[in-house]
Formats: structure tokens, sequence, C-alpha cells
């Protein structure tokens, strides 16, 4: 089996021919969308203009989307290569050029009165009827066509640049590690080990790594957050959060409803991390080096190969379509699995629809858990598959739905497991999904309240790394309440997560609990209906990139704004609380 992707169906190198071809058609095409943008208040037919603003802003997605996945994908496993690292610069620099073009042709299109009786006529554009509906309510956020220009093109040295400089950073990292030097991930990895004295060790020599780059790297995430609330504040939004709603197609009162739950349920958690501090001999709850503890007597360990048959046989009984693409993605080469040094750590999935494939980056030593994150990104793949038949401006789904179809793939792995698991296996197979519940709900809860504080700290203030360390020791004591021990937290959270470095996507954090605890709530749907759910999922799924957050919902029959509906998920993980600590005792 091999071990890394393949990015050939994009192109096979940077020498390629159809690489080089596919730059200077992006560089013409930019100079026809300028002269397109500056000859439109001029034009006079409206419907060929409308059409012709369309096929522009449909050939600039598909070829910029090619051009930028295959150089962000090759960075991403070795941000080392400076060819492809400059090669990613100068695209992004030639993109930023037509910010201005688009932000006249959008300012245009959403001035256009009448515009369903082009609807009717053009297919295409009924089509498109969602994303047109939300240019024009997007427009009243809008800058001066030059502002954002000036935006777009700044942007390559601030914003994005602190995001690429933190990526590299953690990314080459070196860690000591009982005197030997291993990466971020390598160390990171060890927090799952059987071994008490391997996951204090590695606890103790993560942080230590820490203090060589927290100081550039908090220099990156202020200038981050005073760029998005600065440019929140000139385009009129109230903040940073608002943007991110806005950009996500969810109200206010969803996240306020599913927020309102969580609270209310977090004692639950604590709950399990308090039984679990004692089972390990803690008496003043669980320090953050044993927060991935295994627990019961599974030492189950799979090759690639293992886990590509574990996954295809459980998914086979969901759904044929999506066994099939899962071993696609093995036999096609669409995984990169191991770490290496240059690699980022975590994983991610990306969608290419424009060749109806995705590619994921992983970080596999072979544990369940990592099965169960090859099962989450293949759930972003398909995902993927569910909306690669959509126009290409139809492509991109908004953050809180981003996280559905991969943790419903954990449910069907997870689940499958622990109800053909033995009694001795099944305990540790309930608290490995405990861990994840407990990350997406009190983990991704302190991510909130802490980017929340930056934001609002940062409009006044430059918050130096023992702030940061205090806000984010702040957040996880709220969060995680007496379930951890407080003397052992982990100050340095904000330095390796990178969703906190994005200039363009804030708050990447709250749909991660969104996607968990609707996925939860879906999931229990398919139990009570069956296979006759499964078409309900897929036309949910595909809704996701031409609906509101709210309406996708309704697809499946469920109110998002309710809390009750979040309640009734995390009821649900009450009860593998009670049976973890039953088959504990």
């Amino acid at each position: 089996m091999y071990n890394e992707w393949s990015l050939d169906i994009l192109y096979k190198g940077l020498e390629d021919e159809n690489y080089k071809k596919d730059k200077e058609r992006l560089k013409d095409l930019i100079d026809d969308i300028k002269n397109f943008a500056i000859g439109l208040l001029e034009g006079d037919d409206e419907e060929v203009l409308l059409l012709a603003a369309i096929d522009y802003m449909e050939g600039l997605e598909l070829l910029g989307s090619k051009l930028g996945s295959y150089l962000s994908l090759r960075e991403s496993v070795n941000t080392s290569d400076s060819q492809v690292v400059n090669e990613l610069n100068m695209l992004e620099k030639q993109l930023s050029q037509v910010s201005k073009p688009f932000a006249v042709i959008k300012k245009w299109i959403a001035k256009i009165e009448s515009i369903d009786k082009y609807e009717f006529k053009h297919p295409k554009l009924k089509e498109y009827s969602f994303m047109i509906n939300e240019i024009k309510d997007d427009a009243k956020h809008l800058l001066s066509d030059d502002v954002e220009d000036v935006i777009a093109r700044f942007n390559i040295s601030a914003g994005s640049a602190w995001s690429n400089m933190q990526s590299y950073l953690t990314s080459v990292l070196e860690v000591e590690y009982r005197k030997e030097i291993i990466t971020l991930p390598e160390v990171r990895n060890l927090a799952y080990s059987p071994d008490k004295s391997v996951r204090r060790d590695a606890y103790e020599a993560e942080l230590k790594a820490y203090e060589k780059i927290k100081d550039p790297i908090s220099y990156s995430l202020n200038n981050i957050k005073t760029q998005v609330n600065t440019i929140c504040d000139l385009r009129g939004y109230e903040s940073p959060l608002d943007q991110t709603l806005d950009q996500s197609y969810m109200k206010r009162e969803t996240l306020e409803a599913m927020l309102e739950a969580m609270r209310e349920y977090m004692p639950i958690f604590h709950k399990y991390l308090r039984h679990k501090a004692k089972l390990l001999g803690h008496e003043n709850g669980l320090p953050w080096y044993d927060l991935f503890a295994p627990m019961g007597e599974s030492e189950t360990k799979f090759t690639v190969e293992e886990s590509r048959d574990y996954l295809v046989n459980h998914f086979r009984r969901f759904s044929d379509e999506l066994a099939d693409m899962t071993n696609q993605a093995y036999e096609e080469k669409w995984i990169d699995f191991f770490p290496r040094k240059g690699k980022v750590g975590g994983a991610f999935c990306s969608n290419l629809p424009f060749v109806k494939q995705s590619r994921i980056l992983a970080n596999f030593s072979g544990s369940l858990n990592d099965v169960v994150t090859l099962a989450h990104e293949l759930g972003h793949a398909y995902h993927g598959v569910n909306i690669e038949n959509h126009l290409p401006l139809n492509t991109d789904y908004s953050m809180p739905v981003a996280e559905t179809a991969s943790t419903f793939n954990e449910l069907l792995i997870m689940e499958a497991a622990i109800k053909e698991a033995s009694a001795k296996e099944k305990m540790a197979l309930i608290e490995s999904q405990l861990q994840d519940l407990t990350q997406i709900i009190c983990d991704i809860y302190s991510r909130y309240l802490f980017e929340t504080e930056v934001f609002e700290k940062s409009k006044n203030a430059f918050l130096f790394p023992d702030e940061l360390n205090e806000i984010m020791l702040k957040a996880q004591k709220i969060a995680y309440g007496d379930g951890l021990d407080h003397e052992y937290l982990n100050p340095y959270m904000w330095v390796v997560k990178g969703h906190y470095y994005s200039e363009s996507l804030s708050f990447y954090n709250f749909p991660y609990a969104f996607g968990g605890l609707f996925a939860r709530g879906l999931y229990e749907k398919y139990k009570e209906e069956g296979k006759e759910f499964v078409a309900k999922y897929k036309a949910l799924l595909n809704a996701t990139t031409i609906s509101r957050v709210e309406e996708c919902a309704k697809e499946a029959d469920i109110n998002l704004e309710d809390p009750d509906f979040w309640r009734a998920s995390l009821k649900a993980i009450e009860g593998l609380v009670d049976e973890f600590t039953k088959l504990s005792l």
C-alpha cells in the first residue's frame, strides 16, 4: 500500500506543461475579467452582461481552485518546499487582482431589480438563485472598489503571511523528547500512549517546545485578529462573530440555542472526566496529559490496509455509495497517511469537485482513534460526492454544516464497533468516543471563549504570550470545570491550533460542536427510520451549498432554533457516560 497521496490528477509537477498552460490561462482570464468590469457599467444589455459575469466567475473558480488546491496540498506535506511556497504566493497575488473587478461585478448584480425574469429564461441562473440572493445581501458590507482592492492586495503580506508563518513554525518545530528530536505531530500523538510516563513526558516536552516559538506566533495571532477587527468595523459588522454567522448562513438564534444546551449539559462531561481521573489514580481531576489516556483492554492496532477493510465493511451497512467511495480513496491515492518533518499536523480533507475527488491528509499511527479520524475525513469526502454535480459556484458549504457528514461517519464507525465488541473491549470503545465528545463540547467551548476574549482585548492592546496563556487557562477552567486538574492544563493551545490563524475564517470552533451534535441528532433519526433515512441525508448534504443552515436541517425535519433539539442530542451522550461508569466499576 502507498503512503503518500497522488496529485497527478491535477498536475504532475511544477514543470508539467498543463500546469504552465493553466498559469497562462489564469493570467489571461484575470485580464479579461478586469476589462469586463471596466466596461460593465457602460453596457446596456443587462441579460447578456449577467450571463457573461457568471461565466467569468465560474471560469475563475474552476481554474483558481485547481491551481490553488494543487499548490496548497503540496505545501501542506512539505512546508519547507520554497519553490511551492513561492508559486503559492504568486498565485495569491494574481488572485488578489480580481478583488476590485469582482466587487464591481457583485455590486452591479446586487442592483439588478427584477432578476427573476432572467432566472426564468436561463436554468443556470435559476440554479444560482441562492448565490445571487446572497450577493444582494452581502452588498451592504462591500466597501468601495478601490478599498476592496487594497484589502486584498495587502492581505498577502498581512493576514495571509502571518497565517503561513504559524503553519510553518509549528510544522518544523523540533521537540526534544527523552533526548531525541521528534516533530510536533509525533509528540502530540504520544498523548494516546498506554504508558502514563510517556504521556506525561510528552506533555512536558510539548509545552517546553512551544517556548521556542510562542513570541513570533503571538505576533501572528495579534495581527490577524487586529486585521479582522478592523475590516469587520469597516464593513459594518457588529463583531467578527456576526461576520462569521453571516458567512455561515446561520442565525445567531441557532448558535445561542446550541450553546445554551451545551452549558446545561457540561456537568455530565465533568462527571466523566472526574471518574476517569479516579480510575487513573488522580484526586483533583484529570491532568491534561491524561485526557487521551486509553482505557479498557482494547489495544487493537491497524495497518493502512486493515483500516481500509474496517471502514469499507462498516460503511457498507449504511450506504454502498459511501463504502465504494472509501475504497476508491484508498485505491486511487487520495490519502497521505504518515507524519514526517515539514508536514503539517492534524488532519484535513480538501474537496476537489472539479475532478470529482478529494484529498485527505492524516498523521496515522495505527490506533482506533486514527481510524476514526480517517472516517471523519472520509465523511468530508462523501459530503463532496453529494455536492460535486452542482454548478461550479455552488460547491462551497458553510462552516457549521461542514462537520456534519464527517461526524456522522464517526458515529457509524464507533456505534458499530461498540456493538461488535466483547465486554472487555466495550469500555475502551465507549471511553474513546467520550474522549472525542469531550473535545467537541468542552474543548471547543474553551476555544470559543478564548477567541471571543482575544478579539475583544486585541481591539485596544497587544496580547503577549503570558496574557494569551492566561486567557486560554481561564477558558479551559470554565469549559472543563472541576473535571480537569487546574494545575495541569495546556496554556499553549493557542499556539498549535491553526483554526485561530485565518484572516478570512474566524471562530472555526463552534462548527465542530454544531457538527457533532447535529450529526448525533441525524444519527438518532437514522436509527429510527433505517434505510429510508439515507435519501433524506443525501438531500440534506446536497442542500448545504445552496441553502441556509436552518433550511438544510428541514430536509430532515429538524428545527435548529429550538434548544430541545440540541438537548436531545446531548441526552444521548449522558447515557454513554453512565454506561462507561458502570463498565469501569
